[in-house]
């Protein structure tokens, strides 16, 4: 991985510096207007937060049945991840909405399980963060719940109504939309994976010194 870092930090760069071209020559949607292109970051964002969800929940289920330390680092950093990503959703959200329903926030079922869900990943922070000795594992059950959510939440909008679209807005796109969104949706990703990447490596790094120092006082 230390060796494709460089070339995927240099690939990532490049798909998000030409990303705002394909934006500003992407077609305005006929009611929203010029406000839908938020569309291309909020969605990228939040299919790039289920990804790291996911992550999480299979590094955890790794690190409780199969004890490995490594899991555990590529679930913790996953998890901040899922944290940062889901902050990104909840502001570029109601940024959207304030313009396409005329409200800031409602309560309907996509909004809500998502704010329960990164919730869910806040508890895993802040068990590692304050549980104590042997928290990492009762963190991983909670990774692994966070997890379980995704389903529920991408299917909210089909099994409820709500003022949040349904998801088949993304298969129906214009074709004229659709590469612009799927060129964001491979910018986050590839930034998605230079950062777990990075944090999975400095916490190996935490635990490596963390071993010193007990070596130390003994």
């Amino acid at each position: 991985m230390r060796r494709l870092f460089p070339v995927l930090l240099v690939l990532c760069m490049a798909l998000f510096a030409y990303a705002p071209f394909l934006i500003l020559n992407a077609p305005y949607e006929s009611t929203m207007g010029l406000v839908q292109k938020i569309f291309y970051f909020h969605v990228s964002t939040a299919i790039t937060m289920f990804v790291s969800a996911f992550t999480c929940g299979i590094a955890s289920a790794i690190f409780l049945f199969g004890r490995r330390p490594a899991a555990d680092r590529v679930g913790f950093a996953a998890a901040e991840l899922t944290v940062l990503l889901g902050l990104v959703v909840l502001i570029s959200g109601p940024l959207w909405a304030r313009k396409a329903w005329g409200l800031w926030w409602q309560w309907d079922a996509r909004l809500t399980s998502t704010l329960v869900m990164w919730l869910v990943f806040q508890a895993y922070l802040l068990l590692r963060r304050f549980g104590g000795p042997g928290s990492e594992k009762l963190a991983a059950a909670v990774g692994l719940f966070g997890a379980a959510l995704v389903p529920f939440v991408y299917w909210s909008v089909n099994m409820w109504r709500t003022v949040h679209p349904t998801t088949n807005v993304v298969p129906t796109l214009d074709a004229s939309m659709r590469g612009p969104f799927l060129w964001c949706v491979a910018a986050f990703l590839c930034l998605y994976v230079l950062l777990l990447a990075a944090r999975t490596e400095l916490e190996k790094r935490r635990a490596r010194l963390d071993e010193l120092y007990l070596a130390l006082e003994d």
